[in-house]
């Protein structure tokens, strides 16, 4: 990991820090790399433990309901197991909120299937924590194409861009309406985390700042 501070402590009251955004915005790398800076548990959506989803990407219309309500059930289980463990664990990395879930389902089900998919989230949604904090990674459809293109993942290689910019407009609505938790909002059009150490480092300071309402990080570096 390049030149982390291994063992950070985490921020003081924070018991899940969530990350989203849209099909390769980068919140598996970041979540990864914050989870190794501060020794903290990690949460992941794992994509390829949904046997439906490649058989989405190739045939939405068919396989929506089963890759949606497959997804809904493995959040849920994980962010329950959070619930029984956080008197133990200071803070939870998570490359995703429960919230995504019903986004995508609106995105992709007609309404028979969603009034189905509705029924069974709202039976759950109160079952499981919310974040403490959420960071919102943006970028423009033209990258989001050539970073998912650039990973290469076989279930992935049928996205095309106006599912990616519905869904990207879907990520935009919500964020202007959220207020559950605190939101840094990121700008990852020109920000790699991974390799941009100055860029890493003000982002740990604004974590570390205790954000209180909402934030833009892409402000700040330009400031």
């Amino acid at each position: 990991m390049n030149n982390d501070i291994m063992g950070k402590r985490p921020p003081q009251g924070m018991g899940i820090l969530a990350i989203e955004g849209p099909i390769g915005v980068g919140k598996t790398t970041l979540a990864r790399r914050l989870a190794a800076t501060y020794t903290t548990p990690l949460m992941l959506e794992e994509p390829t433990e949904n046997p439906f989803l490649e058989k989405f990407y190739a045939d939405k219309t068919r396989y929506a309901l089963p890759t949606q309500l497959q997804f809904l059930f493995q959040r849920v289980r994980q962010l329950q197991s959070f619930r029984q463990d956080d008197l133990f664990t200071p803070l939870y990395i998570s490359d995703y909120m429960l919230e995504k879930d019903w986004l995508f389902a609106e995105l992709t089900l007609d309404s028979a299937d969603f009034q189905l998919y509705a029924t069974v989230y709202e039976r759950v949604v109160d079952t499981v924590p919310k974040p403490d904090l959420v960071i919102y990674l943006q970028a423009s459809v033209p990258a989001l194409m050539q970073r998912i293109a650039h990973r290469g993942l076989t279930y992935e290689k049928n996205i095309d861009e106006a599912y990616l910019l519905g869904l990207s407009n879907a990520y935009i609505e919500f964020f202007r309406h959220y207020s559950d938790a605190p939101l840094l909002i990121v700008n990852t059009e020109e920000i790699d985390f991974l390799l941009d150490e100055r860029a890493y480092s003000d982002l740990l300071e604004l974590i570390d700042s205790d954000v209180s309402d909402r934030q833009y990080f892409a402000d700040r570096q330009s400031s």
